[in-house]
């Protein structure tokens, strides 16, 4: 059989069930193969579209992505999405067809692409079609964006190799992890917190036994929310989006253990947050991850699920210390009332900003009218830009899966595709896409997508009717702010036209709509273009801005 049958082969026996794409002649053979291998193929309307997609997918269902695009413009215009998936160490593998020939129009240098955007690279040869794909998928499922170069010549190639099961991808060895420095510090403290990143987003289960054991407070990066979900000591997200009783709780731990989470600017607000004098651990499985952003006092080189196994396989044979809960830590019935009572944002007073003429709705009172509406089986998208605390932080998931943040490369435009993706993964959810009007106008174009999957998706436009983030950073000091500002757009009848449904919100009575749609069937997208107040910049921005 030709290289590309055999790839779409390989790859779907892997367990490649969805490809995410824009066919052109280059990726077309490789992608009808996946689909007769019996994968779906999702057509997008724009590459960047298409890999963003890809990437929620991939964070969503917690499977390996896949991305198929055309040669040359195919890859460069899938750039953003791809940049974004590699700096989130999403598990995804681009087909990037190749012209190699160094005058061809379509030529471009993939593999110096790759390595500039931090992805790996992997090309598939004639003569070993199979086992170059196979090793293509098996990165991408230990945490690597890949870009498989597919050479034109190459995929038309016929391969005598024999072509027999795939292989499944091996487990990564488990080195034991030396913990002894950690449980002596975890049986000496008083004050713990654990707080949680993406590498730690599969460890909920052995985090929180271990917690319970010693005593500690359970706190999440943003990329990690929804890990500790329901859980009576989870501060829920820590840095920037910090609540103040959660920035009050961490300024004052004795120790501070980061899982799988490399304590950057924004989870420590710029190092602020931790106080110096708490004990610094760092787990990881990549020890080049080591105080990439900060000083640590002490490393544990493992995966994070191993780390907390050994521990606790070390804490059942032995007292916990004066950590442990029933020993005076700080796990009181006093401070679980605390949390229960201030542990949120919604129920951190604020004087409501709303009203005007025209009317604009706060954000904070919109996002608390949408979390009282919206079911509890959410899966919550969050594009870029000065609104993005307040879906982030107002609107409730019920686990990690239920929260998609897109902001590894901060770039505005990626949430309303991602969002569709997250939406393939589990249709079984009502996928919320909360987006800024800047980044909605960039990636409307995939509404048509959209509206052509039919899936259950509510697109929540915080409209300021400006790039919000630059409004507020550079105008206090009177620089001109015309080229960030613009007239007020009818968002809503933009939706409309690519055939969703449309709603503008000024106040929480126009939101009234809301529950028809949710009654079902819902298989149009709402899109709800809320024209919220912008008096100020949102908190979190403001806290951003004191690190610049």
């Amino acid at each position: 059989m030709r290289v590309a049958e055999v790839v779409g082969r390989v790859l779907y026996g892997h367990g490649a069930r969805h490809v995410f794409g824009v066919v052109g002649s280059g990726n077309f053979q490789v992608t009808n193969a996946l689909v007769a291998a019996g994968a779906r193929f999702v057509a997008a309307a724009h590459e960047g579209g298409a890999a963003s997609m890809a990437d929620g997918y991939a964070r969503t269902a917690g499977t390996v992505g896949l991305l198929s695009v055309h040669q040359g413009p195919g890859v460069t215009n899938a750039l953003t999405g791809l940049t974004e998936a590699a700096k989130s160490r999403t598990p995804m593998v681009v087909l990037a067809p190749e012209a190699t020939a160094p005058r061809s129009n379509f030529f471009i240098d993939l593999p110096a692409l790759a390595a500039a955007v931090g992805a790996d690279f992997h090309r598939v040869r004639a003569t070993h079609a199979a086992e170059d794909t196979g090793a293509a998928y098996r990165a991408a499922a230990r945490g690597a964006t890949v870009v498989l170069g597919l050479p034109l010549e190459v995929q038309q190639a016929v391969t005598g190799a024999w072509f027999g099961p795939v292989p499944a991808v091996a487990p990564t060895p488990v080195i034991a992890p030396q913990v002894e420095p950690l449980l002596a510090a975890l049986q000496a403290a008083r004050r713990p917190v654990f707080i949680a990143g993406r590498g730690a987003r599969a460890a909920r289960e052995p985090l929180t036994r271990l917690a319970d054991a010693c005593g500690a407070l359970l706190a999440v990066s943003a990329a990690a929310k929804g890990l500790f979900a329901g859980n009576p000591w989870n501060l829920d997200v820590t840095g920037g989006f910090a609540t103040p009783l959660t920035a009050e709780l961490i300024g004052t731990a004795d120790l501070v253990v980061a899982w799988g989470s490399t304590l950057n600017m924004w989870t420590t607000r710029h190092g602020e947050l931790i106080p110096p004098s708490a004990l610094v651990v760092q787990i990881d499985h990549d020890p080049a991850a080591f105080g990439v952003n900060r000083p640590v006092d002490l490393t544990v080189a493992g995966e994070v699920t191993a780390v907390a196994e050994a521990l606790l396989a070390r804490l059942s044979v032995g007292s916990t210390g004066p950590g442990d809960a029933t020993t005076g830590g700080w796990r009181t019935p006093e401070l679980a009332q605390r949390i229960r009572d201030h542990g949120r944002w919604r129920t951190v007073p604020y004087q409501d900003e709303g009203g005007g003429a025209p009317a604009t709705i706060d954000p904070r009172t919109l996002s608390t009218a949408l979390d009282d509406l919206l079911p509890a089986d959410r899966t919550v998208v969050v594009d870029s830009g000065n609104f993005m605390g307040y879906p982030s932080m107002w609107l409730d998931v019920p686990d990690v899966t239920g929260f998609c943040f897109t902001q590894a490369f901060q770039s505005v435009g990626l949430g309303l595709a991602s969002a569709l993706g997250a939406a393939v993964a589990r249709p079984d959810r009502l996928t919320v896409a909360a987006v800024g009007d800047g980044g909605f106008v960039m990636s409307a174009t995939e509404l048509v997508t959209a509206v052509r999957l039919a899936l259950p998706l509510l697109v929540v436009i915080y409209d300021d009717a400006a790039y919000g983030a630059e409004v507020h950073h550079f105008g206090p000091d009177g620089h001109p702010l015309e080229t960030v500002t613009f007239p007020e757009t009818d968002l809503a009848a933009i939706a409309r036209g690519y055939g969703c449904d449309g709603l503008t919100v000024r106040t929480v009575d126009d939101l009234a709509p809301v529950r028809h749609w949710l009654a079902g069937p819902r298989t149009r997208p709402l899109v709800i273009d809320a024209k919220v107040s912008a008096a100020r910049g949102s908190w979190w921005l403001e806290e951003a801005f004191r690190g610049h």
